[in-house]
């Protein structure tokens, strides 16, 4: 037998190291990731560069590490938060052509549809028996329905489902609004929230990055609009969550500049209550040859963890199990990651890229079970909304329990009106949750929840 030929400079057993984590422990750069780290572990806030250095140069464990360590800063309980939600795409037609988007349809498009009014309610009537405390609604940019649309069909859904809350539209769609209305986006807020809108999902944001924009979405709002839209919400007295879609054209330092206009609003404002990030899902979208393939799980986990450590100011990580499965999002809860998002009982955009990992609740929560933490329900503002939880109807776990009481931020009452109707630091009031029973006065902690 012929023996193998061997090259000098493979590895042998005992002697092979990865490359990667041997570099971060000893290359050039391990000393400058190591005073980085250490100010992490103490505390101290680090900036764009010093991320930037983490993100493309730390072993991933080591950034595992320090991530878990932030998000044990924050959230110290060993619970996992989720949300029973729906969410509803009453319509598809828009006219900005997102070149990554597979959902959306030309408004003269055979595929475009329009959902009537009865079907949506339905939709919300569902939900609500499932337990469900929240309806995330978003549309295309419709050439012809305007923001009165959605005032009427937030007001009957809060008329008929008070506990559910309208988690609805985005940055994009109130700038269109603004636009194609011809009016303020400060009156359209208004006549949002007076008509029952709860809260703002951090949707359109893709990369905060104007290079980036023009190549992937050139028609859609611009960085500082999307920021503006954002800030005036939380002025209204509202709250709002922050996204970041990465692996498209962006570079590292781009994906780091994103996080930099983020922690710089929430230093503002404060009304930022969460941080979610996902890759692109580039199969069968319009200009899927503008992209490259599809990132890889650790990317995705380097990415998640580099905004725990970095957005110091937003209490929670929202992993994304839609696009990533919910095997990576169970390893993501160790990357900085706290809450597992909406239980999804419908989703029509990720997946109409063919992406699709949707779990039922028992699933869901054997997952973070699995993971070392205790599953519990929470409304939109991250208060406390499990009936499996047993505690004074005042302990500031369930708070907040509404968007009014959510609204004590820093820019609450500093534009042009507010929704804040009580003092700061109300936290009493439990209408809702009291007339369903979940008030009942028991005293076991949150580390003692069982399902």
């Amino acid at each position: 037998m012929q023996a193998m030929e061997t090259n000098p400079t493979d590895p042998t057993p005992g002697t092979w190291r990865p490359r990667a984590a041997t570099a971060a422990r000893l290359g050039p750069q391990a000393t400058e990731i190591a005073r980085i780290a250490d100010k992490v572990r103490h505390g101290e806030r680090i900036c764009g560069d010093e991320a930037l250095t983490l993100h493309e140069h730390a072993d991933i464990v080591l950034l595992g590490e320090l991530a878990n360590l932030v998000r044990l800063r924050h959230n110290p309980n060993p619970v996992v938060t989720y949300i029973v939600d729906r969410n509803i795409n009453p319509y598809n037609a828009c006219i900005t052509d997102c070149g990554f988007c597979a959902f959306y349809a030309k408004p003269k498009s055979d595929r475009t549809y329009e959902l009537d009014r009865a079907e949506i309610m339905d939709k919300v009537a569902e939900t609500a028996e499932l337990g469900g405390r929240q309806v995330l609604m978003q549309g295309g940019h419709h050439p012809t329905i305007k923001s009165d649309w959605w005032c009427d069909l937030i007001a009957e859904i809060g008329s008929r489902y008070p506990l559910i809350n309208c988690h609805t539209l985005s940055a994009p769609e109130l700038d269109h609004f603004e636009r194609i209305e011809r009016r303020p986006v400060t009156e359209i807020i208004r006549d949002l929230a007076q008509a029952g809108w709860g809260s703002l999902p951090g949707g359109g944001a893709e990369m905060l990055v104007e290079r980036v924009r023009k190549i992937i979405a050139p028609k859609k709002t611009d960085t500082d609009r999307w920021l503006d839209m954002h800030r005036k919400v939380h002025e209204a007295g509202l709250r709002s969550s922050a996204t970041m879609m990465f692996g498209n054209v962006e570079t590292a330092p781009e994906r780091i500049e994103h996080l930099v206009r983020l922690r710089d609003l929430q230093d503002e404002t404060g009304g930022l209550t969460a941080f979610a990030c996902w890759n692109t899902q580039p199969e069968g979208v319009p200009e899927a040859h503008l992209y490259p393939r599809k990132s890889t799980p650790a990317l995705y986990l380097r990415t998640q963890a580099t905004a725990r450590i970095f957005l110091d100011n937003v209490q929670h990580m929202q992993t994304s199990y839609v696009t990533q499965g919910i095997k990576m999002a169970q390893i993501s809860l160790r990357f900085g990651c706290d809450d597992f998002g909406g239980t999804m009982l419908e989703e029509n955009v990720v997946s109409a890229a063919g992406c699709s990992n949707l779990e039922a609740i028992d699933d869901l929560e054997k997952v973070i079970r699995r993971g070392g933490y205790t599953p519990v329900q929470r409304n939109s503002w991250y208060g406390i909304a499990d009936t499996r939880y047993k505690a004074e109807p005042v302990d500031p776990a369930r708070w907040p329990n509404s968007r009014e009481e959510a609204a004590f931020h820093l820019a609450a009452g500093k534009g042009d009106y507010s929704i804040v109707p009580t003092p700061a630091g109300s936290h009493t009031a439990y209408p809702e949750a009291e007339r369903q029973g979940e008030g009942a006065a028991l005293s076991k902690p949150i580390t003692e929840i069982r399902a």
